[in-house]
């Protein structure tokens, strides 16, 4: 049976680890503050927020919404960007993606200021994750992935890493920050020949293909950690569930973690880090 790698526990010590610098930000007369700039009314979009702003609350920092309707123009929203970019009192912006087809969604990431680019959809925030640089942050998902391999004590120096999927959300930036912490990486995808094969040469499965049952009992062996990002509806199941069959997988593995429960329930705590870091970076 597999070890199960929860995420409450890794957010709890990344709460823990922030709490001492929240206040030295405010003593310094500096409360961290969020924008969060939401268009339309998606499902996904308000169940996040609504744990972003519990998860702020909580540790004391501030955030402000700016929400614009889904038939919203270019401009309006460019106009909010500008706005969030010359507000000194905010220190980084949650942009919730997908926008409404007849927004032109890379301009509006690329006019954000890297430097409140709490979530890594800008140019300048990849080029940091890529030249692993601290300019702007990684997407807080590929970020949280790394923060549950380290809160685990799993050693990256010298492992073999596969991920699967290709994304400039999650496949991409966590293969270079994999890179950067000296683990040897796998880029795989679902066009991958033989991904079975690369699946299983690997001591650490990072899945991020955004389909359900990419990686089931045939992509794994014993002894392999496997870190599922997927976040899918099941209508079969009529629930949550990952990329990975953890019916499958579980019984195999090492350690696994599950769908929900996992990767996404730190994802709100590294968000808050991101906006702690900007912060500091304002007191020079």
């Amino acid at each position: 049976m597999a070890e199960i790698l929860y995420g409450k526990p890794v957010a709890d010590a990344i709460n823990e680890k922030l709490a001492p610098r929240i206040e030295a930000l405010k003593a310094a007369g500096v409360t961290p503050q969020l924008a969060i700039l939401r268009v339309g009314e998606r499902d996904d979009d308000l169940s996040y927020e609504r744990g972003a702003i519990k998860r702020f609350e909580a540790l004391g920092l501030d955030c402000r919404r700016f929400v614009l309707p889904e038939n919203c123009s270019q401009s309006e929203l460019l106009n909010v960007v500008d706005w969030i970019n010359k507000d000194e009192s905010i220190h980084g912006c949650l942009m919730f993606r997908p926008l409404p087809k007849h927004l032109d969604e890379a301009a509006a990431c690329e006019a954000l200021a890297p430097e409140k680019d709490a979530d890594g959809i800008t140019e300048g925030s990849l080029f940091g994750v890529f030249a692993n640089r601290p300019v702007g942050f990684p997407p807080c998902t590929a970020d949280a992935c790394m923060k549950v391999l380290s809160h685990y004590g799993y050693e990256l120096t010298g492992a073999k890493l596969a991920v699967v999927g290709r994304s400039l959300v999650i496949g991409k930036p966590v293969s270079m920050m994999l890179q950067a912490a000296n683990a040897t990486v796998t880029m795989c995808h679902t066009r991958t020949k033989d991904l079975s094969a690369a699946c299983r040469e690997a001591d650490i499965l990072v899945v991020a293909a955004g389909h359900i049952g990419t990686v089931g009992a045939s992509e794994v062996r014993e002894g392999q950690v496997v870190i599922d990002v997927g976040i899918n509806w099941d209508d079969a199941a009529g629930k949550l569930c990952g990329d990975v069959t953890f019916d499958e997988v579980e019984p195999v593995v090492a350690a696994i973690t599950p769908v929900p429960r996992g990767v996404g329930s730190v994802t709100t705590a590294v968000l808050a880090e991101h906006v702690v870091t900007a912060a500091e970076r304002t007191l020079g």
